[in-house]
């Protein structure tokens, strides 16, 4: 009689289980955990085969930061820090072209008012022999030859930014007249230039020459005088008597 069958003979004993926990966090206090030597199994029967070790699968690499880990990347740090430097060297690049286009504008106003002064100073030495053809003009000397080149020398200094004022009937300007002269009529309303001795000249915006006039004020004493001159006279010459003046008035 065959008996029953048993898988478990001819088999030794168990082999024990070992779990290892390797987590670096304890899953009960939230800590680090120190790194600690691996304890070596014990050692079971001699021909018992060596312990399968179970273990837990390692935290993947993208996982978040361990507890007192920094968040913050190298790469992260080095990106800002080359952010800045070129913030820094982008500033200092505007600021000094900034001030070379300030420097450039300085320069040219000050080339152009160097060239307008060195202008005005050769026409101011013209002026007197512009006075001189202004006179021999006015006596009727300019003529022929010398009047095609005096026209062509005051036409030049036009041109060039010369203008000349001082009219009779131009209002009194003390900044561009210099009054030496002076009279008073009911004919004006303020005062007016009415004489001109010497004409006066400008360059550009720079008076070179204050024109030398004979001002007329208003008269305030015309307009009484007027109007008295308007009122009728008596009748045949005679004064009316003062009880004729009493009745009139009494009308």
């Amino acid at each position: 009689m065959t008996g029953r069958y048993d898988e478990t003979e001819g088999q030794g004993p168990e082999e024990p289980v070992v779990v290892r926990d390797r987590r670096r966090i304890d899953p009960l206090t939230g800590e680090v955990r120190s790194a600690a030597p691996e304890a070596e199994p014990k050692e079971g029967p001699k021909h018992a085969a060596p312990a399968e070790e179970i273990t837990e699968p390692e935290p993947a690499a993208h996982a978040g930061p361990g507890l007192g880990e920094s968040i913050v990347d190298d790469s992260v740090s080095v990106a800002t820090g080359l952010e800045k430097e070129l913030a820094e060297r982008t500033a200092d690049l505007q600021r000094l072209q900034a001030e070379y286009a300030n420097y450039r504008k300085r320069v040219d106003r000050d080339r152009e008012q160097v060239v307008a002064g060195a202008k005005a100073s050769v026409v101011n030495d013209l002026l007197p022999l512009l006075d001189d053809l202004e006179r021999a003009e006015q006596h009727g000397d300019l003529t022929g030859a010398f009047k095609a080149v005096g026209e062509k020398l005051v036409g030049s200094l036009q041109r060039s930014g010369l203008e000349a004022f001082g009219a009779e009937g131009e209002p009194f300007d003390p900044s561009v007249h210099e009054a030496v002269q002076h009279s008073t009529s009911p004919d004006v309303a303020g005062p007016t230039v009415t004489t001109v001795m010497r004409r006066g000249y400008r360059f550009g915006e720079r008076v070179l020459r204050a024109a030398l006039v004979g001002v007329t004020d208003h008269e305030p004493g015309a307009a009484p005088a007027a109007q008295d001159a308007a009122v009728d006279p008596p009748v045949g010459g005679e004064l009316p008597l003062e009880g004729e003046l009493f009745d009139e008035n009494n009308r």
